[in-house]
Order: structure tokens, then sequence, then C-alpha cells
């Protein structure tokens, strides 16, 4: 029996740095983003989807979701964040070593904005941690207990789950059991 053996091929440049080293903790908000991809199973095939994570609030400050896993994807949630936020010059983005996260168009916006690269290193999980939590929390919390009948189905589902519920109601153990939102609300005295 032979084995399927994808490869993806692209104008990526080598791996960025691991800036990180796994300190998911940022002193204030639009300091240190992390992003990665998923897929959500409905009837109709896969949806995918994208997020950007604020490590100071854990907050989803971008996501795009889309029929595809292409460059569209992760373009388009780099972008809402951005928009939504307007980090200043300096941010650290981090990610794994995906071929969506080195192209050229995303490197692009990421310079373009002023923002720092870290990648993490191959193969390790455990490097963008905050993100594979954060996809784990949403699988068990919401995915793995329906079965979408189409797409869209699945997309209104996910967008309620970040918008409404993640980032506004679900309480963090980091965050000393406070939601996102509430948490970026806080002044320090």
């Amino acid at each position: 029996m032979r084995r399927f053996r994808s490869v993806y091929r692209s104008e990526q440049r080598p791996a960025a740095p691991n800036l990180l080293h796994r300190h998911f903790h940022a002193d204030r908000a639009d300091r240190l983003w992390a992003g990665d991809t998923t897929f959500i199973p409905t009837r109709e095939g896969w949806l995918y989807l994208a997020v950007l994570i604020d490590l100071y609030s854990r907050r989803v400050v971008g996501w795009a979701m889309g029929q595809r896993m292409n460059q569209a994807l992760a373009n388009d949630a780099l972008t809402m964040a951005i928009q939504h936020r307007q980090p200043k010059v300096g941010l650290i983005h981090h990610s794994d070593r995906g071929v969506l996260y080195g192209s050229a168009s995303y490197q692009a916006i990421l310079h373009h904005h002023g923002m720092i690269q870290s990648q993490s290193r191959k193969g390790d999980c455990y490097d963008n941690a905050v993100v594979e939590s954060f996809f784990a929390s949403l699988k068990n919390e919401l995915t793995w207990h329906c079965r979408f009948k189409t797409r869209d189905e699945a997309k209104a589902a996910v967008f309620d789950y970040i918008e409404v519920f993640y980032n506004r109601q679900r309480l963090h153990e980091t965050l000393d059991y406070v939601s996102p939102v509430r948490y970026e609300g806080r002044v320090v005295a």
C-alpha cells in the first residue's frame, strides 16, 4: 500500500527565530499575538479557521473562516486583527512554521505594519501552546458535540463561540478567572 504524501511549496522564506521560547505572557495588550489554523468537520466538508490571539488577555483579536485552507484565510485573520486593534510598530507575531505564515503576502502585511515575526521550532506544538489550547477549548466545548450540516451552520456557531462566549464570558484561570474582554478592561493602579 502506497502512502500519500502532500507537498506544498511556495515562495516561503526560511523560518523566523523563536522569540517567545514558550513565554506566553505580555505586560499589555497588542504586544504579542499568536496565530494558527484548524479545521471543523461538516457534512459539506471541512470548515477552516484561522485565529490570532493576544497573549496579554487571551482574546481572539482576529479570525477568518473558509472552505479552503489557503493564503487568503491567514491573511484575512491578520487583516481583521490589525483593523480592529491597530497595534503599534514592534508587535511580535508568533506562529508555527506553516507555509501560510511564511508566504510573501503574509510577510508583506507583517512588514507593512512593523510587526516582528517569531516562529515555533519545527514540529513542536508546545511552542504555540496558547493557540493550541484555544483550539482544544473550541473543540471540547463546541464542535465535538455538534454535527454541522453545512459550513454556514458551523460558521455561525464558531462566530458565537468566539465573539459571544469565549471573548466575553468564558473565565480563564490564567486571567484570575475573568473573561478576556473583562481582563483588558481592568485599570492598572
